[in-house]
């Protein structure tokens, strides 16, 4: 029989998929063995009803094959076979799909029960990445007379009948030469073809065998000196399985425990340390599929790589479809690991691209309905280990509050913890139950470290009026707070930035009255500072301490620190607008105040000694230090 062409837009699509489509030229032999898998799968549904086939289930089995001098790989499957008119129609035109029609001519109720991986009829084309003759022998079910397809690519193919001796495929794949860019012949290597096996078959329902050869000890029957059985080796061949077939997630909780599967997590992350949360969904509905999750224990960073990611695998029908699925939870669950797998994906030309992301999104909005739920769990029923989970991914989830305008702050804002002290945590929510009644916003100060935030002298008034504050160490902090805006009806007050609210109409005019009363001497501190200062003025919020450094806008110096530290010189050049603001009931003030009536030269120096006492006590690092020490000597 002639060679037959493919028809144009065929040709068009099977170069684009050899060239662009499959992202990872590896995946060819996962592509194959998901197609020998459906072949078997048919022919094993067809058993239930025809005693005609012959084999039972644990006859089913595909076998590769490596011929090292022919270059080439041969995948064989006993699996349902096709004649002819089959073999033309389905491999003759791409992206017409043998499995599909099998399983769109059942009735639906029987089509929901067998699972066919391969539904888009072009995983077969993927051989041609690392082919450059692609041979098929087939024989299906029910006929005596064999197919022979071969191709060499987008050219054409010819089809003849040929002698087959059993029912089922061999895909036979010649491979290509090697070249600078590609080594092909690393195909043919044993230990090449149980690692893409294990890393994308490993769940294949049907076993996966291969001749390996191993080395083997044996006894030579003679003795040594000592009397002992003298041993040698030798070279034995045996036919492994090579994949382990049932994944762990796919048996159900009397299987399969708890421990088994934080076992199971710990093998394959190499983690030494127990995963703190666990989610095992069997669900069935609108969307089925079946996952295991793991909030890790601690952010296990890999030594090799420096990837401490999380990251959820897709499977379908135990075939890998992406290690790391990206669509599946958002961002703010990044450092969760594990695996999903479900029938119901649609998955285009390639079983690297979802056709659809409707599924995807409906079953990553349940796990993470899930996940929160036992993070929820967690910090109830044991408090010490979720606030371990919260310095370990606390991050995660306040840029997650954080993101697209705060979209997502409602879901999260229950997981974020606060520090009320060096050693003490509590929610938002907690905060505002513990509130006395008298208390109306929920007040919180930031410094580079919780110790430095609570000996800022602004915080002083609110803790002597026995209120607690909530304690914030990055820029991050401040902008979670200001997403969350409210909790239970609680505005955010800075301490450091915004009124407090404790003064009476009265104290604020007989402050007002008092700034008035020393303008020029407040003026003659400005001007005596320099511009590092933009305002000086009398505070209304210390109480034991002689002065304190406040800001005026958005920007603030936790935000001045972490800009400073930034990529971008423009954003390292950012300073906030600083006031400092001075205590007049304090006695340095008074001496101050003698000074500037009596000694200018010494009320200067007394104005930069209490802006840079107020620069130390904001955790600010005093710019001319040796002008800082030369000002001090010069008061003894």
């Amino acid at each position: 029989m002639g060679k037959k062409q493919f028809k144009a837009e065929s040709k068009r699509l099977l170069d684009l998929m050899i060239n662009s489509i499959y992202t990872n030229k590896e995946i060819f032999l996962r592509e194959i063995l998901s197609n020998a898998s459906d072949a078997i799968d048919k022919l094993c549904y067809l058993s239930l009803t025809d005693d005609q086939v012959g084999l039972n289930r644990d006859d089913f089995k595909i076998e590769i094959l490596v011929d090292k001098e022919a270059r080439t790989i041969t995948v064989r499957d006993n699996g349902i076979g096709m004649n002819l008119e089959e073999a033309e129609n389905n491999l003759g035109v791409i992206a017409k799909s043998g499995s599909f029609k099998f399983k769109d001519e059942m009735d639906s109720e029987k089509a929901e029960d067998i699972s066919i991986i391969g539904q888009f009829g072009v995983g077969f084309y993927s051989a041609f990445m690392v082919a450059d003759e692609v041979t098929v022998l087939t024989r299906k079910y029910g006929e005596e007379q064999g197919v022979k397809w071969q191709s060499k690519g987008a050219d054409g193919y010819t089809v003849t009948p040929v002698e087959k001796d059993t029912v089922g495929t061999d895909v036979i794949m010649h491979l290509k030469a090697d070249s600078d860019e590609e080594i092909y012949g690393s195909y043919l290597e044993v230990w090449k073809i149980k690692a893409l096996v294990k890393k994308y078959s490993d769940y294949v329902r049907w076993p996966i065998r291969m001749d390996v050869e191993h080395q083997e000890r044996f006894e030579t029957g003679e003795k040594n000196d000592d009397g002992s059985p003298k041993y040698d080796y030798r070279m034995v061949t045996e036919n492994e399985t090579l994949n382990s077939m049932i994944p762990i997630w796919q048996r159900s909780k009397s299987e399969v425990t708890d421990d088994d599967c934080i076992a199971w997590y710990k093998e394959k992350n190499r983690d030494r340390k127990d995963p703190c949360a666990l989610v095992r969904v069997n669900a069935e509905g609108q969307v089925s599929y079946k996952a295991m999750l793991f909030v890790p224990g601690e952010q296990n960073e890999n030594v090799f790589s420096g990837d401490n990611k999380g990251g959820v695998t897709l499977y379908s029908n135990g075939v890998m479809i992406m290690e790391k699925c990206d669509k599946l939870l958002h961002d703010y669950f990044d450092f969760v690991k594990g695996v999903v797998d479900s029938p119901d994906l649609s998955l285009n030309i390639s079983r690297e691209i979802l056709q659809h992301d409707r599924q995807l999104r409906i079953i990553g909005q349940n796990l993470e309905k899930r996940i929160k739920g036992e993070l929820e769990k967690l910090m109830r029923d044991d408090r010490p280990k979720y606030e371990e989970f919260f310095r370990n991914f606390g991050n995660d989830l306040k840029v997650g509050v954080c993101d697209e305008y705060g979209r997502y702050k409602d879901f999260l804002r229950d997981l974020l913890l606060f520090y009320t002290s060096e050693d003490h945590m509590v929610t938002l929510k907690e905060y505002v139950e513990n509130m006395p009644e008298s208390q109306k916003s929920i007040y919180y100060a930031t410094s580079a470290t919780v110790k430095q935030a609570m000996n800022l002298p602004q915080c002083q008034e609110v803790r002597d009026r026995g209120y607690e504050l909530i304690y914030l160490t990055s820029p991050l902090d401040e902008m979670v707070l200001e997403a969350l805006r409210e909790q239970d009806g609680k505005s955010f007050c800075n301490v450091v930035t915004d009124d407090l609210g404790f003064e009476t109409e009265e104290e604020k005019k007989a402050a007002e009255e008092r700034d008035i009363e020393n303008k020029e001497l407040l003026d003659f501190v400005k001007e005596s500072v320099g511009e590092d200062v933009n305002k000086v003025r009398l505070s209304r919020k210390l109480t034991t301490q002689p002065c304190c450094l406040t800001t005026e806008g958005a920007l603030t110096l936790e935000m001045e620190r972490y800009f400073r530290h930034g990529p971008s010189e423009e954003l390292r050049k950012l300073r906030a607008t600083r006031v400092l603001e001075l205590n007049a009931e304090h006695r340095s003030f008074r001496v101050l105040k003698e000074a500037f009536e009596n000694d200018k030269d010494k009320a200067a120096r007394l104005s930069r000694v209490l802006y840079a006492l107020a620069e130390l006590s904001a955790g600010v690092n005093v710019e001319d230090p040796v002008a800082f020490a030369a000002d001090v000597a010069e008061m003894f």
